[in-house]
């Protein structure tokens, strides 16, 4: 598997310099057949106070993004090193995951379980590097889709619905960590009622939701996560909305994100309905080989003692990866999938039980990500075998206290229905 991503042929795109966001303006016609008022959904609702007037709608947000938005343009250098992707040894099933999320979002994120001491965390805070760029608004604190309503915020579209021109800059996609220990209000961000009561303003501070928006949410031991926020999760992951609800003040905002869930078995199994969220499911071994721990501990050891010459020394390779990711996110709606193969991926999951048809949906969007990651424009058996078990094996579950299957079942049922 690394050797086929290693040896695809892609086509080089002409990089962007990352000195200053380049911005531009951007006008919105509001005729296009979509109609944007206070009632699409996601939008701001106000439950009115006996004796008082119609509040007026701000948001102390947008200051506090422009600080954000200025930090981004700091250099990397300042920050802390993360361990390159491109310089992990093994775990392959788990890089290919991550990549293809990275690809397709809308693949749905992926559940990474194995033993402890296996590059988990790592692995996945190494992706910052190697997160494309996407366009959002100036000042936005929940990195608005300029382009598309469904990700924009509310004040965005009322600017849209004026005639507003938007300010619109290139950025990096967000990985914002959730830690196990954040309150509800963290993640979901709060209200000012003080401020609302006395000046008659929504002074809405966004959470770790909105900042994930259009981004990747990280859970490391998302298995000892609390229940209630885990419910905060499942019910943004669903709607793709996240709404705060304070003393009769209701505030919304577009809440979509990978989202990506790592941890230790041994230390609890997940919920099934959180389960079922997750888009692809990798299982992460220990390296039993000598040699390959050998090497993984002189590279962590030589990252350890000069981080910054060891990002050097894989910064070809970094950029290679990031230009086969550029490449496929590009070249992803061309990719198709045969009719026939779809009826066969459909026969899989009808034959394994698999409830509902996000396995469906899932597998055939794993399998053209990974087709578009290969330069090919057709899917093909081949490709489906390699994700298929990655899309299935954390949704054969029944009963809650079976383990899950290690993916053998799913392959078989493949070479029975795909011969």
């Amino acid at each position: 598997m690394a050797s086929s991503l290693g040896t695809c042929s892609i086509a080089l795109l002409p990089s962007r310099s990352h000195s200053s966001p380049s911005i531009h303006s951007l006008s919105l016609p509001t005729a296009t057949g979509q109609v944007f008022s206070h009632k699409f959904f996601g939008g701001i609702g106000f439950h009115g106070i006996k004796g008082k007037s119609q509040f007026s709608v701000a948001s102390v947000a947008t200051q506090v993004n422009s600080v954000e938005q200025a930090q981004k343009i700091v250099s990397t250098e300042s920050q802390r090193p993360v361990y390159p992707f491109s310089a992990i040894v093994g775990q392959d099933e788990m890089k290919l995951c991550l990549l293809l999320n990275v690809i397709d979002p809308k693949i749905g994120g992926v559940m990474i379980m194995g033993d402890r001491g296996t590059g988990k965390s790592t692995t996945v805070r190494s992706l910052v590097d190697l997160l494309p760029e996407i366009k959002v608004v100036a000042g936005d604190p929940y990195n608005s889709d300029p382009e598309d309503p469904e990700f924009m915020g509310v004040e965005v579209r009322e600017r849209v619905v004026k005639g507003e021109k938007l300010q619109v800059v290139y950025s990096k996609i967000n990985m914002v960590d959730l830690p196990l220990g954040a309150t509800e209000d963290r993640v979901c961000g709060t209200i000012d009622i003080e401020k609302a009561l006395t000046e008659g303003v929504k002074a809405f501070e966004p959470g770790l939701l909105a900042k994930a928006n259009r981004g990747i949410l990280y859970v490391d031991e998302v298995n000892l996560l609390d229940d209630h926020l885990v419910d905060v999760l499942l019910d943004s992951a669903a709607s793709g909305w996240n709404t705060v609800e304070r003393e009769g003040i209701s505030i919304s905002h577009p809440a979509r994100f990978i989202l990506i869930g790592s941890g230790n078995p041994e230390e609890g199994e997940l919920r099934p309905q959180l389960l079922d969220r997750f888009g692809m499911h990798a299982q992460v071994g220990t390296v039993r080989d000598a040699e390959l721990r050998v090497k993984i501990v002189e590279e962590r050891a030589r990252f350890d003692k000069n981080p910054k010459e060891f990002r050097n020394s894989y910064k070809a390779e970094q950029e290679k990866l990031q230009q086969q990711i550029s490449s496929a996110r590009s070249y992803l709606s061309s990719v198709q999938i045969d009719h026939d193969l779809k009826v066969k991926i459909s026969k899989v999951c009808a034959e394994l039980n698999v409830d509902g048809l996000r396995g469906d949906i899932v597998t055939n969007r794993a399998a053209k990500a990974l087709a578009a990651l290969k330069q090919r424009d057709k899917v093909s058996a081949e490709d489906i075998a390699t994700v298929i078990p990655n899309c299935l094996r954390h949704r054969l579950r029944k009963d809650p206290l079976e383990s899950i299957d290690s993916g053998l079942l799913v392959i078989e049922k493949f070479y029975e229905v795909f011969s």
